[in-house]
């Protein structure tokens, strides 16, 4: 007997809430009972640091970008983490723990506030949760800046469609999106490897195919979280060590940023959601394009 179309994302919602909070409790705990004033001084040093203000604030206006525009995030962390020195390994590991939180609290707000399409968000859930984990099998091996020319090529084609379709009719697509669950396979894959990309490329291949904005939107920022909580789980079998103090900061940031922006796509208008959305990935693929050339 199929459930009550409430009854999924109630259970996805209540599994959310129930597992960051858990995490939370558990960095915590291991914080202060790490030994006598272990936890307080492990605080203080971190907050006298600039890597953990600076991160912060990239937190908070990444989450910001992710929550309205269901892309963002990890592109944004990521960029930012390479620019520092880290790994690509490093980099995606960090930004994929701190993801655990932000997305978490970002798709709570997007089912609140009705934006999480249900079949959508089924059918991206699996798929999405197996590339990541195919995605971090490959960046534990193999250099991850190696496929990011082509990455970046495809979102900026994908930038310039959307951009084109904001300022002519589009007719919205009728029935279920087609090949969400592929979609779903290699964003995940792409998101694992380039530290991020799972909202570039299922967000703006699905509203730049005709679907409708801002359940799309919700829709794959709540699928995000649970693709994330597998991709940062196989990174902590594999032994990929994040910079706390950075980890820290991208959450605190994103964690403030979350609910306002969940809020931000459900007042703003489609056209605005079309070109925000065409401008952010043309930009972001077109800089990164050219590093990855140069």
């Amino acid at each position: 007997m199929n459930l009550p179309k409430l009854d999924l994302l109630r259970t996805a919602t209540w599994f959310t809430a129930i597992t960051i909070t858990g995490l939370g409790l558990y960095l915590m705990g291991r914080l202060f009972l790490s030994g006598s004033g272990g936890g307080l001084q492990v605080i203080a040093s971190t907050l006298e640091g600039n890597a953990f203000w600076i991160a912060l604030a990239i937190g908070l206006a990444a989450q910001a970008v992710d929550g309205a525009l269901g892309m963002g995030y990890g592109v944004t962390a990521s960029s930012f983490l390479l620019g520092t020195g880290a790994s690509p390994a490093v980099a995606s590991a960090s930004t994929h723990i701190a993801k655990l939180f932000t997305t978490g609290v970002s798709g709570i707000a997007h089912a609140k506030y009705g934006n999480v399409d249900r079949k959508l968000f089924i059918r991206l859930l699996l798929p999405g949760m197996g590339g990541g984990m195919l995605g971090v099998l490959l960046v534990t091996s193999i250099d991850g800046a190696l496929l990011k020319p082509f990455v970046s090529a495809y979102l900026l084609v994908i930038g310039l469609h959307i951009l084109a379709k904001a300022y002519r009719r589009v007719r919205p697509r009728q029935g279920e999106p087609r090949h969400a669950a592929k979609l779903g396979l290699f964003g995940g894959f792409v998101d694992a490897v380039g530290g991020g990309g799972w909202g570039p490329v299922v967000t703006s291949t699905l509203v730049g195919s005709g679907n409708d904005p801002r359940t799309t939107i919700g829709s794959v920022n709540f699928a995000e979280f649970f693709m994330t909580l597998a991709t940062a789980a196989s990174f902590t079998l594999l032994a990929v060590e994040g910079t706390w103090p950075v980890v820290a900061g991208l959450v605190i940031g994103g964690l403030f940023a979350a609910p306002f922006a969940a809020l931000l796509c459900k007042a703003v208008s489609t056209r605005v959601l079309f070109v925000s959305v065409g401008v952010l990935i043309t930009a972001l693929s077109a800089v990164t394009l050219y590093r990855s050339l140069s």
